[in-house]
Formats: structure tokens, sequence, C-alpha cells
């Protein structure tokens, strides 16, 4: 019997495994019903993958949209179709004699906010269709670019024809696109030979479970003791404990209000978040928004910092909004926690 689990757990993925084929391993080994995974990662990539387990699977919009910390490769002199190693070569060119102190003046050009035309082969939709499935075909498309942020680029060690760097950007960076960028810059051609994922968000690869690992053989309680209950799986988002008597009133439709929760207004940031929890169970979390335009629709605004604000409410009247406490709104609750 499949075991109802709730959290995240932190894999390692190896190279040349689909994200989720890993996410179908730790189901079927962890027995539960609902997973996912908060971001891909390509085949040839490797590195952090998030698992989402259970009620985990909600938390996917606050994890995903994150900070990103990668290290990789690129390879001068060759181009490819997919701007990886994975894809056809289109180009081939000789890589010059660069000196150390253009590569690293280079960098200074792929810093802070930036529009980025994403791969033909990536998941990027153009007219409803994901742009992988056009490029299959022949199809050739002009891409909408996407602005990005490069909190940092470095590149820590250079053998040429290879380039070894370093780099923290916003959620939804094409890392093979910087890659194939880049090698622009330097009067030649490249590719993303190779990329790994060291942090997203506060999470870190170091500690996390080896893809490896998750086979039928593998020990089932070894894997559950990775497991981050959800209560844990914010850590960055402040929380304020509540009463059974208030935690049972909210999972049955209540709104709260500053008074209720026990916390000034003007103690949290706009546009953040706050997780209400108690006994260690994850009860809602709600978002903080000062403004007194209360939208009944969902809307999405990313910031350069990869910050992000998701306002999701009951559309509320002035008369309400006067007695029940402007900017202070559910956007998640979450049932009793199974762990």
């Amino acid at each position: 019997m499949k075991r109802p689990i709730d959290g995240i757990l932190l894999v390692d993925k190896e190279e040349g495994e689909f994200s989720y084929g890993v996410v179908k391993r730790v189901r079927r080994l962890l027995r539960i019903s609902k997973a996912g995974h908060a971001g891909t990662l390509d085949p040839f990539a490797t590195g952090l993958l998030i698992v989402l387990l259970g009620q985990g699977t909600r938390l996917s919009d606050l994890i995903m949209f994150r900070n990103k910390v990668y290290e990789g490769v690129i390879r001068l002199g060759i181009e490819t179709d997919t701007f990886d190693p994975t894809g056809n070569v289109t180009c081939v060119k000789r890589v010059p004699e660069i000196e150390e102190r253009v590569i690293q003046k280079t960098t200074s050009l792929f810093t802070g906010a930036l529009e980025q035309v994403p791969p033909v082969y990536s998941a990027v939709r153009h007219k409803g269709i994901r742009a992988y499935k056009l490029a299959r075909k022949g199809i050739k498309v002009a891409l909408e670019k996407k602005r990005v942020f490069i909190h940092s680029f470095e590149v820590y060690d250079i053998k040429l024809p290879d380039i070894f760097f370093r780099v923290k950007c916003s959620s939804g960076t094409y890392i093979r696109t910087l890659a194939y960028d880049f090698a622009k810059a330097l009067g030649t051609v490249g590719h993303l030979r190779s990329l790994r994922r060291l942090k997203s968000g506060v999470f870190d690869v170091a500690g996390a479970y080896p893809s490896k690992k998750i086979t039928q053989e593998a020990d089932r309680n070894d894997l559950f003791k990775g497991v981050i209950p959800l209560v844990s799986s914010l850590p960055d988002i402040p929380d304020v404990s509540i009463s059974e008597d208030l935690a049972h009133k909210i999972r049955n439709g209540y709104q709260p209000v500053w008074q209720d929760i026990g916390v000034s207004r003007e103690m949290c940031p706009e546009g953040g978040y706050l997780r209400l929890v108690m006994n260690e169970d994850l009860v809602a979390v709600l978002q903080v928004d000062r403004g007194e335009n209360v939208r009944a629709i969902p809307s999405v605004s990313l910031h350069e910092d990869s910050s992000f604000c998701l306002t999701t409410s009951l559309a509320l009247n002035k008369k309400e909004v006067a007695t029940r406490g402007v900017g202070l709104k559910i956007y998640k609750t979450f049932k009793k926690q199974n762990f």
C-alpha cells in the first residue's frame, strides 16, 4: 500500500538521466502516489534536483523561482544546434589564442540584467507549441527574447579550448545560451560541454542523495531519512506559530487578519510571505501586500534578484478590506502532514 509522505528530497542527479525518470524511481521506492520536481535538469547535466513529495508538489512555484548556482565548461570552436554536447555540429571554427585578461574582461558583459533568446531546442512555447518540437521538424521560428539576471559570472580556469566557469543567476536563465553568446563575444563559436547545478535557493547539492543509489534494491528507510518535512521546506520564509484552533479555522477556509497571528504588518516586507506553523505542521503560506488592490486572479512578477510575488486571494470589497485587514492573504493552505 502506498503511504502518503509530504516534503521534499534533495537528489544529486547523474549524467544521462532524465529528471522525471529520477522522480519516478523515488516515487516507486518510497511507495507514494504523488511526486514531481522543482526545475528540470537536461539529461547531460548533473547536480541538484529537488524532488517534491505529496503536498510538497504544491510548493513548486515557491521553490522553483529562486536563484540558481551552476558550474560548467564552455567548449570553444564547435557549435551545435542544441548549444550543448547532445546536438549536431553546425559550425567548426578555429579558436584564436585568447589572453586570460580578455576572457575575464568579457565576463563583465554577461552580468546584470540581460536579454536572452532561448535555444531552438527548448521547452519554451511558440504559438502554443514547444520550440523543440518545431525544431525537430525543421521548422524555423523567431523566439522572443527573455529577460534574466546574472548575479555573478566567474571564470575560474582556462584550458583552451575549454573555459571553466561558475554562475549565479535568476531562475529561467539558459546557461546553454550564455555559453553560446560568450563564445561569440570571444570571436569564435562554442557550446556548453558540461553543466552541474550546485544550488537552488537555499538548498545545496552537498549532502544530496545520489540518484545512482535510487534503485529497486535500495534501502527505502535510507532514502526516507533524507526527506525534508514540509514545514522545513521553505526555510527562508519567516514562520509564525499559531494555535490549533486557528489552524483548524484556516484549513476550513478562514481568512486570517494581522490580529489573529500577532504580527505587525510593518515587520513584514511587501510582496513577501509568511509561514503559519502549528506544532511542526505547515498550515498555510500567506502573502503580504500592503496595497489596496486585492485581486482574485493570480499574477506573477519576477524581479532582478529572482524574488517573486504571486498573489492569489478571495475577492474582497472595500467594506470587507476595512474590517478584515488589508494586505494579508492566504496563498496556499495545507492539510495535516504525513511524515
